[in-house]
Parts: C-alpha cells; structure tokens; sequence
C-alpha cells in the first residue's frame, strides 16, 4: 500500500545538488501499516522507516471545574471548560449530568474539529450556601467516558462588628451617662468577612422591639409606663445618633472604622417635672445592612400588602445605649444676690456656695463678664457631689440702681458640623443668677475762696469762686460754638443789626484763638458781639490760587461721578424703552386706579401637605420609620404602567444621568428578589409580576437584560419610574423543556448601579389524572334485568396549560362491552370534565374492559372497569 516514485540520476550527484522522491500511501483497510523504504548510497545504506496510520482523533478534556468561593446572593456564576482535539479528524462529545445540584450545561453535546478547543459552559446559580462536590460524565469518541469533578464552596454575605482594642465582635455599645446637649463617640470596626466586595447602609430602627427613647428606667412602674407614650410621638430620633461614615462599600475581608456619636436631646413632656428627676434612658438599634437587598418585603405586593422595611438581606444589628441626666447645680445662698449698697471707688463681696447634685457626672462651669460684677475664680470643675465656694464682688462704676443677669456656662463637648470625628468644647448649658446692688457717690466738701485776679482756664459765673478736687483736665480750650444771631446778651447798640453768619467765641478761647482757621469765618465775642480779631498763619494757610485749584480739582471728581450717573440713567431709559416697546404692552401700568377686591383666608385653596421625603444625601442616617412613611406613601399611589421606556425630558433627562449612593439605592425596592413559578407546565405560559418602587424624589431609569429563551417574553424591559411611583414588569416564562429550572436576570438603575433577580421553575409535562385507576360498574336498585350499568369518572388537569385527551379502549380476542363518553376533549388548566362509562348486559358479554386516557404532548393512564352482576336466586 506504500508506493515510491524516483528516477534515480544516471551520473553521480554533485555537491550542493538534490533530487526527490515521492512516497505514496493509500491505504485499503482501517489498520496502521509500518514498511520500510532502503536508501543506497555509494556504500553506505540507510534505511528509512514507513508508518501508514489512519486518521484519528484525540479528545482531552480537564478533569476539574473549581468555582471558588462564591457568594449566595441569587447570581448565576458561569465558568469554562474546554474540550480539546489533538488529532486529525473530528471527534464527538456527550455530556451527562444526574446531581443534586442544578447545573446547566451548554452544549450538552457536539463536535469538536480536528486541532481545536471546543469550550463548554456550566453555571450555577448561588441561591443556596453549601459545599459544591458534583461529578460530570462526559463520552469523548475514541477515549470512553471521562469523569469531571465541580467543586466550589458558597458562602453566606457575613458582616460583623467588631471593638476597636479587642477585635472581637460586639453586640452592643454602650455611652454611659451624659448630660443632655453633650456628645460622645465610640470606634468600632465593620468587617467585611466574605470573598466578595459589599455595599453597606446604616439604618436606625426606631421602631424595634425593646427599644427606648427617652425613658426613666430606674423609676417606678407608673412612670415607666407614662414614659412609653413617648415611643407614639412623632419624635426625630435621627438626630440623636450619628454614623459617619453611615455607607460606603467593603473591599472582601476589609475593615472599616466607624464612628458611632450619641447626642441625647430632652423630649418635651405634657406634664412638666421637676429637672432633678428627668433622666432619660435611650436603647437604640442600628442595623448595617446590604444595599438594596430589600425585595422580600415585596413578595405578598400582589396581594395588596405594602411595602414595609423588612430586610431579608444578610445584616447585623448593633444596639445603642445611654443614658441622659439634667445639670442640676444649687447655690448659698440662692440665686438671687443682693448686695445692698456700695459708694464708687468701694468693693461688697459675697461668698457663694456651688455644689453639683448629680451623682454620676462632673460639671465644667465659666462665668460670663458681667458689669459692675466680678467673680473669682471665673471658671473651674465641679466633681460629683461636691461643693466650691466662689467669690463675687460688686464694685459700682456709676451711680444708681442695678440689676445685673450673670450667666453661667455649663462647658461639655459637643458635635463639630466639619468634623464629627472630633468633639469640641462649647456651652451647651447656661445657668442664671440675679445680682442686685445700688451705686452710691460720696458727697465732696466744696471750699470757696477769693480769686485774687487770675481767671482759671474753667471757672464759674463769676470767677471768684473754685471747687476743690475737681481734677485735672486735659481738655484743650473750647472754640466757638453759638451762632451770633441767636444770643443778645450785652450787645453793643452798633453790632446789634449784624446778620453775617458769625460764631461766637467763648471769653476764655483765646488760646485757641491762635490756631490756623478758614478765612471765611467770621468769631465775634459772646457779649458785646463784636468781630475778634482772627489770626492766619500764611505759613499754614492756603493763599488764593491753591483755594481755586483745590476747588478746580474738587469739581473735576463731581463732574466725573454726576456723568457717570448720567450714563447709568439713559441706559436704564433705553432698557425700560424696548421692555415696553411692543406690540402687547403699551407703558400703562397694571391695573392703575383699579380698587383691589377684598379676599378672605376662605378665598384661598387649601394646599395638599407635601409629603416628608428623604434628602438625597447627607449626613443624617436612615430610620425605619421614615423609609416605612415614604414606602406606603409610593405604594398607595397605585400601580402605574407602561411608563417612557426612555428619558425624554431634560428633566428626566438630568436625573435619570445621576449616580446614585448606597442610601438613595436603599431607598428604591425591586422585587421579589426570587421569583418562583412553583410547579408548571411545558407548553405554557406562566406571568409574574416584578414590582418596581421609586421612593425618591427623582426620576429612576431602570433597564432589564435577559438573555435566556424561556423569558424572552418578558415585557417592557425599559422604564422611567418617576418619583415616589410603583410600577410592575410582568416576566414571563415559557419552557418546553421538563425539569428544574433556575436561573437569574440582571437590571441596570440609570444605566450604572446593577441588580439580579432569581427565576425558580419547575418544569413538569402535560398530564392528566384520574379520580379512581379501577372503576366497579354495579346496577342501580330496583333496575331490570338487561339494562345498562353506568357510572361517571373524573379526569383532573392540575397544571396550568390546557391538556387535549382521547380515551383509547385496549381490546383483545373479544369485543369490550364497556364505552366512554366522551371519547376525546380538553380539559382547562387547574379544571376537571366528568366521563360516562356504560356496561351493556348481554349473552357472554365481558365483564372486565380496560381504557387508556392518551393525553397530547402528555402522559397515559390505564382504566380498568369491572361489571358487579348479581344473580338473585
């Protein structure tokens, strides 16, 4: 089967020259041949091995499938394995697979082509956690059936809480006491402990079981229970804890520290109390959660429930407790200091006694600077149940009566709006004392004595007298300050017509007389009116050329200003000009000399309350409550549906472009994150609803992927949900395949923020039952001999696709006495139809029959019928 074509050269081969030879094989039978071909060169022989081998192929497939660690949160996890063929022609492949677990392989079966890899999908959903150990069987041509092992671990979404010093896991944190308007931190450590990334949210249940806000706990049952009334009140507890950060995202097995800061305030009561025995207790829940692993709470929505805050999301609770106590400071010898009276220049104290009632917490006191009063020391610390003595002075600065308000400071540390990180010192407290005390002068002895002649710089009316101990006075000598005209007092007869506007000048000015001045004023003296001499320096004064320069120039800047609002006037005239320069508007002013009607508060439509949404974002942290008010104010709406597939307006347009954050995802519900069909039937269609609520106060784009078959009919998967809507998406689901399905489709939120929902299905074929396999046919009392035997049969559909029968009689050597009616029909999804059987009596007519029940596209069941004859003797 070997062949050789050569000439071999009749002259002897020169260096460097070649010649070829063919060998040809052809083989006749499905069998390798080895031969050998002889090679004679000069002296020398080589022999040079054949092999014939037919084509072949050689399959190879990797004998493990490792997934890894998964998470279970309803994703279908898809890996490869590749089938390679090393050999020359193509080979074929046969998967089987008979687990527990749900695998869905494609392609079940196929062809691989000579030198290359055939690559075969198997993906698993992870609803479930457990250990994956599943074994494949797969056929490969020419190597029989290899084993492939699935492993792969699934594992629950854990978040844990743990303390800051001790790393180990914390249930509950507790602040201990604090006055009320103070704060404090505590650090602690949300751990991650999975092998996937997570999205956290903090959430404060206000509304948990065992929670308290503002209760006394250590006092009497009654007042314990009056307390409770306050869990009813619409109190904001968001403001009382603060999480920073309250959301973020955990890298697997990351740690993220976290600042818990708890800032009790006082709830009013109805009734007042007494502030020493206002003590308020706080027991507060905080659950960090998974964002928007919150469809549970739909699953019952299309009966008409609402949506509540329920999470069926892997989450831990961390409960929060504090206790919040009054500044209570007393004083000796009251709040209210009287001082009586005190002449200026003197000094009243009195000791005063502070002491801190409170039995747990100390006080940090500053007093406040207050007038005419002192105190010392101004500030200081008061531990528990102690006393200090401060001393408090009253030094008047004027004469009279006083009142004085002196404020006390309670210092603590309190919340920084930049930083909550850090707690800074302020006044969250203030305290009032009343100070009264009367101001007194001393009355001076006052000394007359003879002016020998000299006038002092001030002196009385007449000059003769002086008051000792008036002081020095550093004033310099007054000017004149009177207009001439308006005094007449021992004026000459010659300056009594004087109408200039002169000013009148002191009789002792004269040291200011000298002074440079304008040289328009005119000073005439205070008695006689006439005109004082008025000196000017010319080394100071201004001659007249720089008086007109100095008016020149002054002028210039008034010029320069006047036409700048000149220029600003005819611009606004131009403006106003081609504002009513139109056709609609003639310059008439509206509604000119017309008499305004009068209207009433009943005049006026009542406005609907908007309704309390959620910011955005920002540091306060969700609640229970508030997610629960803003849910049932988005369900109760009603169902909206077929909505703008696309973002059409510029608003729309504009929110549907945002990028949301994990507490504004939280607030959005799509589900029932697991959609189960239950059992149904091939050939059918089956619907459920998807529902979809926008909580916030913007419009949501939500767009849904799906790429298998059996859910291709699912319907509309693009819509715009506007703010605080409901809306639904009914996926449908058509198989024609018997078995377990499973499966999960994706969904994008404004195109970026990705989710999955889990399809479960059970495929089952068209079947039919019967109500009874075996049918006993017996006569009615009081019935004739020769009539008929009948009796009615049941046929049942218990699946939701109609199902078409025919009954089919099994005959054998004689002919069956027994029929049915009817013999074919079409029983309704979860329906029955009733069939008749008839025995006729006859001479050596069978007593037994049997039937078949052939359902379309379905299943087959036997009927046996017996005939009861009874033969009364």
């Amino acid at each position: 089967q070997f062949k050789l074509i050569v000439e071999n050269p009749e002259k002897p081969l020169a260096s460097g020259l070649q010649f070829k030879a063919v060998v040809e094989y052809t083989p006749k039978s499905a069998e390798d041949l080895e031969d050998e071909l002889t090679l004679l060169v000069d002296d020398d022989i080589v022999h040079i091995p054949l092999l014939g081998l037919i084509p072949y192929c050689d399959l190879e497939i990797d004998s493990e499938l490792n997934f890894g660690e998964m998470i279970a949160n309803n994703k279908l996890v898809t890996k490869e394995i590749k089938i390679s063929n090393h050999g020359t022609t193509a080979g074929l492949f046969r998967i089987s697979y008979d687990g527990v677990i749900l695998l869905n392989i494609k392609p079940a079966r196929g062809v691989v082509k000579p030198n290359s890899v055939k690559k075969i999908k198997v993906d698993i959903c992870t609803d479930v956690p457990g250990v994956i150990k599943e074994m494949i069987k797969v056929e490969l041509e020419s190597r029989g059936c290899t084993e492939v092992w699935v492993r792969g671990v699934v594992v629950e979404q854990v978040l844990k809480v743990l303390g800051v010093s001790c790393g180990k896991v914390l249930k509950s944190v507790n602040f201990g006491p604090l006055y009320f308007g103070t704060s404090k931190t505590e650090k602690i450590h949300l751990y991650n402990e999975s092998p996937e990334c997570m999205d956290w949210v903090a959430v404060l249940e206000d509304n948990a079981i065992g929670g308290e806000m503002g209760t006394d706990l250590q006092g009497s049952t009654d007042a314990v229970l009056h307390d409770l009334s306050l869990k009813n009140k619409d109190v904001d507890v968001s403001n009382l804890v603060l999480c920073v950060p309250n959301q973020g995202t955990l890298q697997p097995y990351e740690k993220s520290l976290i600042t818990l800061c708890f800032s009790p305030v006082k709830f009013e009561r109805e009734i007042e109390e007494n502030d020493a025995s206002l003590i308020q207790d706080y027991v507060l829940f905080v659950r960090f959660e998974t964002v928007g692993k919150r469809g549970g709470c739909l699953q019952n929505l299309s009966d008409g429930a609402t949506a509540t805050t329920g999470s069926n999301s892997r989450h831990v609770d961390l409960a929060l407790m504090g206790s919040a106590f009054p500044v209570i400071l007393t004083f000796k010898p009251g709040t209210v200091i009287n001082f009586k009276d005190c002449y200026l220049g003197e000094q009243a104290q009195v000791v005063c006694t502070m002491k801190n009632e409170s039995e747990f917490l100390p006080v940090t006191f500053s007093f406040r600077k207050t007038a005419h009063f002192s105190v010392s020391p101004k500030r200081g610390k008061l531990k528990q149940k102690s006393e200090k003595e401060v001393m408090i002075s009253f030094s008047p600065h004027q004469i009279g009566a006083f009142e004085m308000k002196q404020i006390i400071d309670i210092i603590g540390r309190g919340v920084d709006e930049n930083n909550v990180d850090v707690l800074k010192p302020k006044s969250f407290h203030q305290i009032f004392l009343t100070l009264l005390g009367v101001g007194k002068s001393k009355r001076k002895s006052i000394v007359f004595t003879i002016n020998p002649g000299l006038t002092p710089l001030i002196s009385n009316a007449t000059g003769q007298f002086v008051a000792r101990g008036t002081g020095q006075l550093s004033d310099p000598a007054p000017v004149a300050i009177l207009k001439s005209t308006q005094t007449q007092i021992h004026t000459h007869q010659k300056n009594r017509n004087c109408k200039d506007d002169a000013l009148t000048a002191f009789p002792n000015d004269r040291a200011a007389s000298l002074r440079p001045s304008e040289w328009n004023k005119k000073y005439r003296t205070i008695f006689t009116k006439a005109e004082r001499y008025n000196y000017i320096d010319p080394e100071f004064a201004y001659t007249d050329s720089e008086r007109l320069f100095r008016k020149e120039n002054k002028k210039h800047y008034v010029d320069f200003i006047a036409s700048l609002r000149q220029r600003r006037l005819e611009k606004e005239a131009i403006r106003q000009f081609y504002i009513y320069n139109n056709p609609l508007s003639v310059g008439v002013k509206p509604a000119e000399g017309l008499k305004p009607p009068d209207i009433s508060n009943a005049d006026f439509p009542k406005e609907k309350p908007q309704p309390k949404m959620l910011p955005l974002d920002g540091n306060c942290m969700l609640t229970s409550r508030k997610l629960a008010a803003i849910a049932s104010k988005s369900t109760n709406e009603g169902v909206w549906s077929w909505l703008s597939p696309m973002p059409s307006s510029a608003q729309e347009k504009k929110d549907c472009s945002l990028t949301l954050t994990h507490k504004q995802l939280h607030q959005i519900f799509i589900g029932p994150s697991t959609i189960d069909f239950g059992e149904v039937s091939v050939y059918s269609t089956a619907t459920k609803e998807l529902y979809i609520i926008n909580n916030l106060s913007v419009h949501i784009w939500i767009q849904i992927q799906i790429e298998v078959a059996e859910l291709q009919e699912t319907s509309p998967l693009s819509q715009v949900v506007p703010p605080l809507t409901k809306t639904h998406v009914p996926v449908v689901f058509e198989t024609v395949t018997v078995g377990m399905f499973k499966t999960s489709f994706s969904y994008k939120i404004n195109n970026q923020h990705i989710g999955h929902v889990l399809v479960v299905a059970h495929a089952m074929p068209v079947e039919l039952q019967l109500s009874t396999r075996e049918l006993v046919l017996s006569p009615v009392p009081g019935c004739l001999a020769g009539t008929e035997f009948r009796r009615a049969i049941r046929v049942c559909n218990p699946r939701n696709h109609p199902a078409e029968f025919i009954w089919r009689p099994v005959t054998g050597d004689r002919k069956s006495a027994f029929t049915i009616r009817p013999t074919r029909g079409c029983v309704e999804a979860y329906s029955d139809v009733e069939c008749e059987v008839v025995w006729r009596s006859g001479f050596n007519t069978p007593e037994t029959g049997q039937f078949t029940l052939c359902v379309h596209r379905g299943n087959s069941i036997t009927l046996k019928c017996f005939a009861k004859v009874i033969i009364h003797v």
